[in-house]
């Protein structure tokens, strides 16, 4: 049985409010944290993807999308910039991000004390609280990363 820890984000509120644009090609572009972030998922069928920790990572990894290859799986910090506290079901501005689950989506942070487990963000409420989910057990949301310009 796998135990879920909550905790809230006290630590993470210094975090700025995401100023989000979507180009044609499925990219949001935040230019407050200047990422950008995979809202395209037509190498998936269309279904945004869902998997188990590492597949996650691999995902990303391997993911060719708007002509960049340097895309990865966001840490909690970036993740948790997406976050809309004025929404909720999904708890993102669906607006920009059109493919969205209101589910739970990994990060690449390893918890430290466990590191079988990994942090993610719930967007169904979007509470500033984050879970610890089994890297091995559990098959969450993706949504792939990458620094850009």
């Amino acid at each position: 049985m796998m135990k879920k820890i909550f905790l809230s984000t006290i630590a993470f509120s210094a975090i700025m409010m995401a100023d989000l644009s979507r180009n044609s090609a499925g990219v949001v572009t935040d230019s407050t944290t200047a990422l950008q972030w995979q809202d395209d998922y037509s190498d998936n069928g269309g279904t945004i993807k869902k998997a188990k920790w590492q597949d996650a990572i691999d995902y990303c990894e391997a993911l060719s999308l708007d002509g960049y290859e340097d895309w990865r799986l966001p840490n909690i910090r970036e993740l948790t910039s997406l976050v809309d506290d004025t929404r909720y079901g999904p708890a993102i501005d669906v607006t920009v991000f059109t493919q969205t689950a209101s589910d739970y989506y990994w990060s690449s942070t390893t918890y430290a004390r466990y590191p079988e487990h990994a942090w993610y963000v719930d967007f169904d409420w979007g509470y500033k609280f984050y879970y610890l989910g089994g890297k091995d057990d559990e098959n969450y949301y993706i949504r792939c990363v990458r620094d850009g310009q």
